[in-house]
């Protein structure tokens, strides 16, 4: 199978609105459910699993109602992670929604096949899968430059070790958040022949974050914490991690602060835990303000942890451009403002309470039902994808004619 050739100009940096075709089903023929194949490696440790895993639970809905194949997940071992084990979020996704993680197979086929995260190939030189599809769709979860500008991972290697190891007729590019389009437009516009093979998704593939509500304190406290993944961009300078976590403040738990630990006799008032040390959920109840910023040459591309806090009842204080995914809730701010902030909002708990509702309120954004809707409409090549509410209720997906791009079911598949 060749890409199409076309001598329509492209749109800089590679901005269109993915292929259309007719859609299925056709005049006297069944509708078959689309294949899709995700590919990560799975031992990313942050938000890119955490994210992976809710995505799966939407595909296997959507298979459920006969709207789409059983999911493959295949897991890749990158030079990246070398020596780390599989996401336990993954693992546990995979184990409950009874699919198996493939590792490292030769090949991979479907109408759709899903990369998450390229940045994993920044270490090596080729990929050994060898990809085939319809739209194959890298999802960039991580920016493609920093602030100033400056480039945050060799982009030209690992989406180059992609075009290289596949065979599709579109390769889309899917940013999660605003903030990542315009590191990725940005990208593309400075990288043209590399970027050429690459058309950019019109909607973002944004993170499933249908989180179970918990009310905001009627009487919030000045405890403060920060959760992520170790490493030191995640981290704002020494001083402005002193200015967000004070000796004044009743609590400063930091979750996730394996770069830190040195630092704890200096700073007897900070309670640094290593990374998964609590449980997240144990970490919430012992906060209700969620103070996070990052080293000034990193920023977060979408902060799904931000969203886990909105949802569990704490509002969140973090950078204008972080702050921008979630509007309703977040506070953007400075480090030197963090303590009038919060103390603005001890004076004022019911304000503190409508700031917490109206971010829960707008987390409806980010549900499974709302990827539901855009992966049917947007992500699915359109000749593969059923219209919606096409499907009678009594329908049953053909087994006599397989997709054509279709991947072999994996031995014990639903």
């Amino acid at each position: 199978m060749t890409a199409p050739v076309t001598d329509e100009p492209r749109t800089p940096p590679q901005v269109r609105s993915p292929a259309r075709f007719p859609a299925q089903p056709r005049p006297g023929r069944r509708f078959v459910p689309p294949s899709v194949a995700l590919v990560i490696d799975a031992r990313f440790p942050g938000g890119t699993s955490s994210a992976v895993a809710r995505e799966l639970a939407a595909l296997c809905a959507l298979r459920d109602q006969g709207r789409l194949g059983k999911p493959r997940v295949v897991a890749l071992s990158s030079a990246m992670f070398r020596g780390h084990e599989a996401a336990p979020v993954l693992q546990e996704a995979c184990a409950a929604l009874g699919l198996a993680l493939e590792w490292d197979p030769p090949a991979v086929s479907a109408d759709l096949v899903v990369v998450h995260n390229p940045a994993f190939l920044k270490f090596q030189d080729s990929l050994a899968l060898r990809i085939v599809a319809r739209r194959l769709v890298v999802v960039t979860h991580e920016n493609f430059t920093r602030p100033g500008g400056a480039e945050s991972f060799d982009v030209a290697r690992c989406l180059g070790a992609i075009s290289k190891a596949s065979v599709a007729l579109e390769r889309l590019l899917a940013p999660v958040s605003p903030l990542n389009r315009a590191t990725v437009e940005t990208w593309c516009a400075a990288h043209p022949e590399t970027s050429a093979p690459w058309s950019l998704m019109p909607e973002d593939w944004f993170n499933i974050c249908d989180f179970g509500l918990s009310a905001p304190s009627p009487a919030p406290r000045d405890r403060r914490g920060r959760l992520s993944r170790p490493g030191h961009e995640k981290f704002p300078p020494l001083a402005e991690l002193e200015a967000c976590f004070p000796p004044h403040a009743e609590k400063n738990l930091i979750l996730g602060g394996d770069t830190l630990i040195g630092l704890a006799a200096d700073h007897p008032h900070w309670d640094i835990l290593r990374f998964r040390a609590i449980e997240v959920a144990e970490f919430f109840e012992q906060i209700d303000f969620m103070v996070y910023f990052t080293a000034p040459t990193w920023r977060e591309s979408f902060g799904r942890v931000l969203a886990e806090a909105i949802a569990a009842g704490k509002l969140v204080i973090t950078d204008a451009q972080t702050a921008q995914n979630f509007p309703d809730g977040a506070v953007a701010a400075r480090a030197d403002e963090v303590d009038a902030l919060i103390a603005g909002f001890l004076a004022a708990p019911a304000d503190y309470a409508a700031r917490v509702r109206a971010g829960q309120a707008g987390l409806a954004r980010y549900s499974q039902e709302a990827f539901c809707r855009f992966f049917e409409a947007t992500a699915l090549p359109p000749e593969a994808a059923l219209p919606p509410a096409a499907l009678p209720e009594n329908a049953l997906p053909a087994t006599a004619s397989p997709s054509p791009m279709a991947a072999p079911e994996q031995e014990g598949a639903r």
